[in-house]
């Protein structure tokens, strides 16, 4: 425990000076309980170990700033797990598409890419490598025929993503599967933007056109054969989403139940 014996010995005194009883039999050599401290030990015990529980228990609010698309890929299909789990806890998550100083702003937590993070930010992955993927439904691509490579979608209805944050459309970005890896940038050019990830979802559901999206929040659909991938050879992959926090020094219990539980749901994303 990092207290020297001379301390110890020190505070053993100090507490039979105050009770008036001698808690301990000493000699040079051992050193045992006496009748009265077997009786105050076994009146502590239960208390101490209570003390431990709590201290140990995970407790509070954790506060996690997280992208939409984040917070419904990784947090939202897993709530009432985390939360039976732990049940001292209550969490609050904040919606938001940039990257949040989650100090300044009062934040436990975030959730983000790792191409968004500061390298000085303590972060663990949650997920595996992710990839951006191209889709559209069966339907669109009996009609429009499949494209084989980006310069193809020119001829193509892509729907576009607005950035909340930024007021940006998302340009949608590719790398030859050659040696040379060329990159390769467009804009889509659709008949809809959209600044919800579900609404342009379903927008391709329905076979309005194509849309181009982490392929972790389309499992489902790609699954099940209601969204297909094409172009997948020019999406490159990389580092998935990050669970972030300001420091590893005395984590709190709430912060190490959080990371614990989420890097434990990254298996299953393999």
């Amino acid at each position: 425990m990092g207290v020297s014996r001379a301390a110890l010995s020190q505070h053993l005194k100090a507490l039979e000076q105050r009770l008036d009883v001698r808690l301990l039999h000493r000699t040079t050599r051992d050193m045992s309980l006496t009748e009265e401290g077997q009786r105050l030990f076994d009146a502590l015990q239960g208390a101490l170990a209570s003390v431990e529980r709590a201290l140990a228990e995970p407790s509070g609010l954790i506060r996690i700033n997280t992208s939409r698309v984040a917070a419904q890929a990784l947090l939202e299909p897993h709530l009432a797990e985390f939360l039976a789990r732990y049940p001292r806890l209550r969490v609050e998550l904040v919606l938001a598409d940039g990257f949040s100083n989650i100090v300044a702003d009062g934040m436990d937590a975030g959730i983000r890419l790792g191409e968004s993070l500061d390298e000085h930010m303590v972060a663990v992955p949650i997920t595996p490598m992710v990839r951006m993927a191209v889709v559209g439904s069966p339907g669109y691509f009996e009609r429009h025929g499949t494209p084989a490579e980006p310069a193809d979608l020119m001829r193509h209805n892509c729907l576009a993503y607005r950035f909340t944050s930024s007021g940006a459309i998302d340009r949608w970005s590719f790398t030859s599967p050659d040696a040379e890896g060329r990159t390769i940038v467009l804009e889509p050019q659709g008949n809809a933007v959209f600044n919800d990830d579900e609404s342009m979802l379903r927008a391709a559901l329905q076979g309005v056109g194509l849309v181009k999206h982490l392929d972790l929040c389309m499992r489902q659909h790609l699954a099940s054969g209601a969204l297909v991938r094409v172009l997948q050879p020019w999406c490159a992959p990389f580092p998935g989403f990050f669970l972030y926090v300001p420091s590893r020094a005395q984590m709190p219990a709430k912060i190490r139940a959080l990371m614990d539980f989420l890097v434990g749901k990254r298996a299953a994303l393999q």
